[in-house]
């Protein structure tokens, strides 16, 4: 039996904490906050309950299989729901609602698009093959090599490594809406439609095929879940515990250094933001210059606002997505020109449409996102102007005045990033998934500089998301008990 030492308790250390306790190590999680879960918080307030962070449930298979590793099942846990409908989008003219089968969406598009229907269908089945082969094969590989990404099937497909998914999308639809919808799940790799492989148009069927739901409660559940399963299994917490330093001695970690004391360790394992965790080690042993993370493409930075809503807000869904701007504007002042956006899309969730525990009766929780690029300049005075834009265009679309029913709101912005998760640069969600930044060629589950310090999250391996940042726990996991 080892002792390893997990730095931070998102996703990712979570599931990587729960894999080695299993494995017969002494398990401790140093957690820099007050609370468990990382980016994946919990806000309440007067009643209203809060997402913090991620408050997508996709890939429902990836769930069910990490909890399968110990035996149990979500339900074991917390209960799901499916979505209907999934998602609403607002277009500059008109709506699409996103139904609860692929079915219901082909109608959808038939409707603004003749033809679109049998083509969507081609383009889905052709999706699954890319998800079959990404969780089947790709995804379960730490990256360490670039003959990982080489098998039977992947070399019959080459091409859709090096065609993106922007390009695949507007070959066969024309309807911009259409084009949108399609080009918008690939948002959550972190990266421009432009830039990302129609490889990983993989993520079009996790959004159509399997869907979209929600744990009753919040995504808030699932952090509670693994707590609870890692509990069970020794793991033991720190909270209110900051890593200082990470102790070394020639080329071995030694340990970490938490609030002035020593905590020694056989293997340190950082789920922390990757640059700031080497910024905890002496230079010689950090593996990536400050040059090469600056140079790096990194998913954007967000501007949420929590509100609490004193009454019931007509016209929209569980989920809610605001196309009614310049999507190619909007990109392009987030990774071209990064500059605060001159009008931005936006994503709105009210999970008390479906969850009533969310909320007090009669009123709405929301929660709303702007993506942003990181590094912005972040000012209250900024954050008021933005939370003004998205409000007027929200009353506009639905026709209701719903900004006297504000009973509170709090943001969290840029420099939240940073200060409360050291977040590089304020990035909300890791490196992007570019060609030139998949697998391999990200940032490595193992350093080359330590022979016992390892990593996991979101800018390593397979990269930006919850259901890859337990897949990314499982992967380092895997390489320490092989040790």
């Amino acid at each position: 039996m080892k002792h390893i030492a997990i730095i931070g308790s998102g996703f990712s250390s979570l599931s990587a904490a729960c894999y080695l306790a299993q494995a017969g190590h002494g398990v401790s999680v140093f957690e820099k906050n007050n609370r468990l879960g990382g980016r994946a918080a919990q806000f309440k307030k007067e009643g209203f309950t809060f997402d913090m962070g991620p408050s997508w449930y996709w890939m429902p298979d990836i769930f069910e299989k990490f909890f399968a590793d110990f035996n149990k099942k979500p339900s074991d846990y917390y209960q799901l729901d499916k979505l209907s409908p999934a998602y609403k989008i607002f277009f500059k003219e008109g709506e699409l609602t996103i139904g609860d089968r692929l079915e219901k969406i082909i109608g959808a598009f038939e409707e603004i698009e003749e033809g679109s229907g049998v083509k969507l269908k081609k383009f889905i089945e052709e999706a699954q093959d890319h998800y079959k082969i990404a969780i089947d094969k790709i995804v379960l590989r730490p990256g360490l090599s670039p003959l990982e990404l080489v098998t039977p099937e992947t070399v019959t497909r080459v091409d859709r490594f090096f065609k993106t998914i922007s390009k695949r999308v507007r070959r066969d639809f024309k309807n911009p809406k259409l084009v949108s919808t399609l080009e918008f799940p690939v948002l959550f790799l972190g990266a421009k439609p432009s830039q990302t492989p129609s490889f990983y148009s993989f993520m079009n069927f996790a959004d159509f095929g399997l869907g979209t739901w929600h744990p009753k409660g919040g995504m808030h559940e699932i952090v509670k879940a693994m707590i609870s399963l890692a509990k069970e299994l020794g793991v033991v917490f720190h909270t209110d515990a900051a890593v200082e330093k990470i102790t070394t001695s020639g080329k071995i970690a030694t340990g970490v250094m938490v609030n002035g004391k020593a905590h020694k360790a056989d293997i340190v394992l950082s789920g922390a933001d990757y640059h700031h965790s080497e910024t905890l080690l002496e230079a010689p042993n950090r593996q990536y210059s400050e040059r090469y993370w600056d140079k790096k493409t990194f998913a954007p930075s967000s501007l949420l606002f929590y509100v609490g809503f004193k009454n019931k807000i007509k016209g929209v869904e569980h989920h809610n997505l605001f196309f009614d701007s310049d999507f190619e504007t909007h990109a392009e002042e987030i990774y071209d020109q990064p500059v605060w956006p001159s009008d931005p899309l936006f994503y709105a969730n009210f999970p008390s449409k479906t969850d009533h525990s969310m909320a007090p009766e009669g009123s709405e929780t929301g929660f709303f996102l702007i993506p942003l690029a990181p590094d912005l300049e972040d000012t209250e005075t900024l954050r008021e102007t933005y939370f003004k834009k998205i409000i007027t265009r929200l009353e506009a679309k639905i026709g209701q005045s719903i900004s006297q029913d504000i009973i509170f709101k709090e943001s969290f912005c840029v420099n939240d990033f940073k200060s409360v998760y050291n977040s590089y640069k304020g990035n909300a969600y890791g490196m992007a998934n570019t060609l030139l930044q998949t697998a391999f060629l990200r940032p490595k589950l193992k350093s080359s500089k330590l022979s016992n310090l390892y990593f996991t999250g979101q800018l390593t391996v397979p990269g930006p998301g919850v259901p890859p940042a337990l897949i990314s726990g499982k992967l380092v996991a895997t390489l320490i008990n092989k040790k």
